[in-house]
């Protein structure tokens, strides 16, 4: 594999271009925008509209003023009538007003029409209400789109290619957005990218599954994450490849930068990083905080070089406060009493499955199981900020014994 050592640097000049403001935005969707509608130019009209949307539909005074430009009602029915349809579908009052807030013109439909029919589809596909709620509280405009030539083609689109209804309506449920943009412009045609790249559709399905927003930037910008991520000695028949296209879609120039300069301020080199990304992708996914706190617990309290973790990229996806944490404090406790030898490799102790982790540290002493089983189990609901500095000392205490 060719060595890339620069290619942090063309990366992150590539991120400006891969944001969602390439594609479609909201603002930019000709449906979303209000159609002026001819409205009473009576003050009193005006002022009765403006007093109800703020007192009675949750809206604040700009909000009520703007929206009021578009809408006008003389008596509650209509608005009331909105309310109380979400009301039997069971939303929350705030839900419906957060609903009407961002679509005012919904407040004056008729809910029986144009709204019912769009919850009844999701119903008809097996969606509780509460799920229906959070789909439309998450994106309102899903209402204001047509059932017949918008949502049930979409829908059908995702249950085409997974060949599942359950898993078509998981993306619902996780990105209901996507509802919303041309599906054969973003989703068709990225998907034929990563074929022609030979990733297998299995990869391809697990990458629109569980992060669909990846799709939703336009085809040639796509491919060109597709060559530099193949570029960078990705394998695309691997699932790393996909990950690897997710990470750098899914950040900006600024954050790319941040997570390289937070790695290099624990000296690692700029060919550590490179190596720690191809080993594994989600290194430059975790965050500033995560990265700062787990480099500064492994090397200040446990004495280990940043370039051994550089080589070992897992160590930083755990979870400092669930495992981390409490598995030092248990070996701590071993060390002390002279029942293990200091060389314990990394992989055991922190990357071993919670069963053998127990039956290696702690089943293990029976004298000393009931103590260390508690130590455990009080290091595990602690919380780090607040527990760090009441950890045993231990910096150097113990070798690494590298695999």
């Amino acid at each position: 594999m060719r060595m890339m050592v620069g290619f942090l640097r063309k990366v992150a000049l590539l991120q400006v271009r891969f944001t969602l403001s390439d594609s479609p935005t909201l603002q930019s969707l000709p449906f979303l925008h209000f159609h002026h509608h001819p409205f009473s130019s009576s003050s009193k009209a005006h002022s009765f509209t403006v007093s109800h949307l703020i007192n009675s539909c949750g809206f604040s005074h700009q909000e009520a003023l703007s929206a009021s430009k578009f809408i006008h009602f003389e008596t509650p029915e209509k608005p009331d009538s909105v309310f109380s349809f979400f009301n039997s579908h069971g939303f929350s009052k705030s839900q419906t007003s957060k609903i009407v807030r961002s679509q005012p013109q919904l407040i004056v439909s008729d809910p029986e029409k144009s709204l019912l029919p769009k919850l009844q589809f999701f119903y008809s596909k097996g969606v509780s209400k509460p799920d229906v709620a959070r789909i439309v509280v998450s994106t309102p405009a899903i209402l204001k789109r047509s059932l017949e030539n918008q949502i049930i083609p979409s829908y059908n689109f995702f249950k085409d290619f997974f060949q599942s209804e359950e898993m078509a309506m998981g993306i619902v449920k996780r990105f209901a957005r996507i509802l919303l943009f041309d599906l054969h412009t973003y989703v068709e045609s990225n998907i034929n990218a990563l074929q022609e790249f030979e990733v297998p559709k299995s990869n391809i399905a697990a990458l629109l599954r569980h992060q669909p927003r990846v799709f939703m930037v336009r085809p040639n910008q796509f491919r060109e994450i597709l060559e530099e991520v193949k570029k960078m000695g990705f394998d695309p028949s691997q699932m790393k490849f996909v990950l690897a296209v997710q990470a750098i879609r899914g950040m900006s120039k600024s954050t790319w930068e941040r997570k390289i300069d937070a790695y290099k301020s624990w000296c690692c080199s700029e060919e550590e990083i490179r190596l720690a990304f191809l080993k594994l992708p989600w290194s430059m996914v975790l965050s500033e905080d995560k990265l700062m706190a787990t480099m500064d617990f492994y090397v200040n309290k446990m004495g280990w070089e940043s370039s051994f973790i550089a080589r070992r990229p897992v160590l930083l996806s755990l979870s400092l406060e669930k495992r981390i944490i409490p598995r030092y404090s248990v070996v701590q406790v071993l060390l002390s009493k002279g029942l293990i030898n200091k060389d314990i490799s990394p992989r055991v102790l922190f990357e071993s499955t919670e069963k053998k982790f127990m039956q290696k540290f702690v089943n293990l002493y029976k004298k000393e199981a009931s103590q260390l089983l508690n130590l455990y189990q009080e290091r595990k609901k602690s919380i780090f900020q607040k527990k760090q500095d009441c950890l045993p000392e231990g910096r150097g205490s113990f070798r690494i014994c590298t695999p």
